[in-house]
This record gives C-alpha cells, structure tokens and sequence, in this order.
C-alpha cells in the first residue's frame, strides 16, 4: 500500500514498500527564483526586521590552537568535529594542514583527540578528499561526509583521487570502513550517488540523515545540478527517500549545511545559505523556522539537556545583512532562546566572504559543557571555549 502526504510548501511524499520520494518545483515557485529577486539579498522575506543578536554574555574562556597533530605536522583548516559517546573525547576532520586531502594520501585527516589535545587515534589516508561533517553514532562508529569531489589539477597531482568524494563513509572506532553511500569520486542522485554531501547525522534508531549540496547557497537561481535536500536513509544503507528542495519558503533550503538532533527527536537543520535553521520530524514534516541564531554553518545539540550550539562564521553585509556578527550563539533547543554569544576571533583576515575577522564552521561540545569549534580559513585548526562563568 502507498500513502501520499504533502508537507509545506510543495512537498509530496510517497510512503509504502518503496520509500519516499519529494516532488519537483512547482512553476509558480519558480517563478519567485529569478535574479533580481530576493537571491541578491542573500535572506527570505522573513528575515526582514530580525533584530540581530551580537550583545549577549560570554561566560567561556577561549583557547586557541587545541590540540596537537602528530609528526609535527600543522593543522589545516577543520569543519568536522563532534563528540566521542564517552563524552570526553573530540572526532576532527583535519583537511591535511591546508584545505583538501586530495593530493596528500598519506595523511590521515580523521583524529581522535584527549582533553590534553593529544591524538589517540588517526586514520583515513587516501579514503578522504574533503571532510566538511562528521556524526558518532552510538555504537561510537564515525561517520563522515565528503563534501567534494577533486578538481582537474587535483587529480593531475595524484590520480587516485578521482576516485574518492561525494560520499559519506561510516568508519568503526579504530579506522575499519564499514559502509559507503554514494559512489566516491561521481556526483548524482540516490540510491547511487550523493551530490557534495555537507553533513550526515545518524538517529538513535539508526536512521541516517545526509544533508545536501555545499554550493546552492550562493545560486542565485536554481541549475540542474540543484539539489539542496536532506536524503533519508535505512542503518544498512538502504535509501528511503528525501525531503527539501532548493528555495527561501518553509521547508526549502539553499544549502543544508548542518544537521543536530534534540532530545525530542526532532531534526535541526542550519540552512545555511537561507540564515536560519529549520526544525523537521523524522519523516521530514516541517515544524518550525528560527532566524534567532543567525548564519549558522555548524550545529550540535547535545542531548542530555538539549543546549543548542550554533557557530557562525560567514556573516557580513553581503550575505546576512543586519547588524549580524560572526559567533558563536549558544542557546536553549527547547524553546529556541539565544543565551550566550562568544565574538569572533580578531584577526586581519576573515573568514567566509568578508565582514569582521574569523569564526569557525564545525562546532560539537562535551559533556563538561566545553565548546570545541573546528576553524577554517584563515584561522586553522581547533579552539576550545572552556565555560568560566555559566551558573
């Protein structure tokens, strides 16, 4: 038997022995999505009069350069971090001490780090191009999405990596790889392929989120190529279907780019590209919109009291007009209040397109409430934020 439901705007679900499958574009939609539209501003029409959130406490001591890699190497630039289930240690995705894994295979980019900083575990060599999300489930299995696939001059300097990105791969503990969705190296569609997949998150019944595409948020108009939508898949890697497409209405994005999950079981979704996050059901039902949390390109809830992390690090005039400063807000996933809001880092660069100085993109937090960021850009590496003054 099949069901079909719709959910917001222009949703059409399919549920039966055949999983489910979202519609195309309505034209009318469409017809919204021209240039000239809101795509130059950079926000949907309900970001208009949001007053941005820049002047809250900062109760967290900030350490920069966290954590030491092995062999004396250097820290490259890091957007996926999270949280070991013994609540202790931290998962980095380092991209090889620059920005792509591509042309160094020997390199391991998956790190396991001690409250110290040191590197208990490595692995990933030559299996990783470029690592942008990154879950634990609760076996303690790392799953990673590798959000690219490699370029003409990448693939020149080492030909095996035409055959890895695009993917996301589920690894044991200790490095085994268990299972990979999408096929390494091609972008596409499911069940096969994966499109720049930006973040993976897996449910405690095992149900695995992948959220999709990296470069929509800068479209001003929808391509071919387009994706934008959270893909659903069964433990065993089955595809169930998927939710979202590209646009600025409820239950659209441009660029899922983060995924958490509270302690309700409800789906966040930091929709990046449309400053915002989103709150789905499981089966992808939308519940809510929050604008309070700004630009957000990393998320991480933790479960056991459902505070909500979520770190910016592209805010500017350009893209998150406003008053928006790059941060980190940290806040209350039940009732979606902003609490806390740590700068960012003073530097003479910046990350993301401009604006003032740099912030990370990853972003998970232990369970003695010290913040972990992944940095990216001009700022490398790892910063903990150590909480000195929260009650």
């Amino acid at each position: 038997m099949i069901t079909t439901k719709k959910y917001g705007s222009g949703l059409l679900f399919k549920t039966g022995l055949v999983g489910i499958v979202c519609s195309v574009f309505a034209a009318s939609a469409m017809a919204q999505f021209t240039a000239g539209s809101m795509a130059e501003t950079g926000k949907p029409a309900a970001h208009a009069g949001q007053q941005p959130i820049n002047n809250l406490p900062n109760p967290y001591l900030t350490e920069r350069n966290f954590g030491t890699l092995p062999d004396g190497r250097s820290w490259g630039s890091v957007s996926a971090v999270n949280v070991d289930i013994d609540g202790v240690h931290i998962w980095a995705g380092d991209r090889c001490g620059t920005n792509q894994c591509a042309t160094t295979p020997d390199i391991n980019p998956i790190v396991k780090l001690d409250p110290n900083g040191r590197v208990v575990t490595q692995f990933g060599a030559g299996q990783i191009l470029w690592p942008h999300g990154m879950d634990i489930d609760r076996q303690g299995n790392v799953w990673i999405a590798d959000a690219r696939i490699a370029n003409d001059n990448e693939i020149a300097q080492n030909p095996a990596a035409a055959n890895i990105g695009s993917s996301v791969m589920k690894f044991s503990p200790d490095g085994e790889l268990l299972l990979t969705i999408g096929t390494p190296g091609e972008v596409g569609d499911p069940p096969t392929h994966l499109t720049d997949p930006n973040d993976v998150l897996i449910a405690p019944n095992g149900r695995i989120f992948i959220a999709e595409t990296h470069g929509a948020q800068f479209q001003g108009d929808p391509g071919p190529e387009t994706k934008s939508r959270i893909t659903m898949w069964e433990p065993d890697g089955t595809y169930i279907g998927h939710f979202g497409e590209y646009g600025w209405d409820d239950g659209q994005f441009r660029s899922p780019h983060s995924l958490a999950m509270d302690s309700q079981g409800r789906l966040f979704v930091a929709d990046r590209g449309n400053n915002r996050i989103q709150i789905f059901t499981q089966d992808g039902e939308w519940l809510d919109t929050w604008y309070q949390f700004s630009r957000i390109s990393g998320l991480y809830i933790d479960p056991t009291n459902d505070m909500l992390y979520a770190i910016d690090s592209e805010s500017d005039e350009n893209y998150n007009p406003g008053g928006w400063r790059k941060g980190l807000r940290v806040g209350n996933a039940r009732n979606g209040e902003v609490l806390y809001f740590i700068p960012n880092h003073m530097h003479p660069g910046n990350t993301g397109m401009g604006g003032l100085g740099a912030m990370g993109e990853g972003v998970t937090a232990d369970a003695a409430g010290n913040i972990y960021a992944g940095e990216v850009g001009v700022v490398s590496g790892m910063t903990r934020f150590v909480p000195v003054l929260i009650p």
